[in-house]
């Protein structure tokens, strides 16, 4: 079994610039790709970002391109997720997940394993 715990989430003025993180454990880290998902209320789960299991490679929503980044620490278990710039759209409750593969997706059907979330709301 796989855990995921996110943390960081809050109030943020917009403009803001707050970094979540999400520690793993359960299995070898480095070897799955992660990714961040986010829900607001009456809308579908979408995916933000995604990085594949070296850290090199990762893909965004046009939405958050240019504003969001996503990171991974391998030595820590821990998946970064940098948001800058936030906009009160961005207001939503933000997931932690660990993919079924090596490579990134955007796919929600690629992530098997999902953390409880963090809110993030963003105050004009």
């Amino acid at each position: 079994q796989v855990q995921v715990v996110e943390s960081g989430g809050g109030l943020v003025q917009a403009g803001g610039s707050p970094r979540l993180s999400c520690a793993a454990s359960g299995r070898t880290f480095s070897n799955y790709a992660m990714g961040w998902f986010r829900q607001a209320p009456g809308k579908e789960r979408e995916c933000v970002a995604a990085i594949d299991y070296t850290g090199r490679n990762s893909d965004y929503a046009d939405s958050v391109k240019g504003r969001f980044t996503i990171s991974r620490d391998n030595t820590k278990n821990t998946v970064y997720l940098q948001m800058n710039s936030l906009k009160p759209e961005d207001t939503a409750v933000y997931y932690c997940t660990a993919g079924r593969y090596a490579l990134a997706s955007m796919k929600i059907y690629e992530y098997d394993y999902w953390g409880q979330g963090t809110q993030v709301t963003v105050s004009s």
